[in-house]
């Protein structure tokens, strides 16, 4: 059982570096300040590595492109677990409903 539970964990892993969730963001090419404009913060042209809402972009004239750095839980025990998102990681944490310092498993997650 020990083997089947790490095997199941382990292409739970491999599922969740799979791609993140991304989506671009249609810029004013006639505005007059240098950057992107993402949730109210002007980030400048280039590679943005993390933004304030856990995204990593690629900022050029014409478009914001962003790419999620977090995978979206699905699979885990929901009547006990609930989800909570640590923007400090990017990441969420699936903590149990009566006792938060104790992690829950996780099956699946989406990008």
């Amino acid at each position: 059982m020990r083997i089947f539970l790490a095997f199941l964990v382990a292409m739970g892993s491999l599922v969740t570096l799979g791609d993140a969730h991304c989506f671009g963001v249609p810029q004013n090419p006639g505005r007059p300040y240098k950057g992107c404009m993402k949730n109210g913060k002007l980030y400048p042209f280039g590679h943005i590595e993390r933004t304030e809402d856990c995204h990593r972009c690629n900022c050029r004239e014409r478009v914001l492109d962003c790419c999620s750095l977090f995978h979206t839980p699905i699979g885990y025990d929901k009547e006990n677990c609930k989800v909570i998102f640590n923007k400090k990681r990017c990441d969420y944490d699936v903590v149990q409903k009566d006792d938060p310092s104790q992690e829950c498993i996780v099956y699946s997650r989406v990008g």
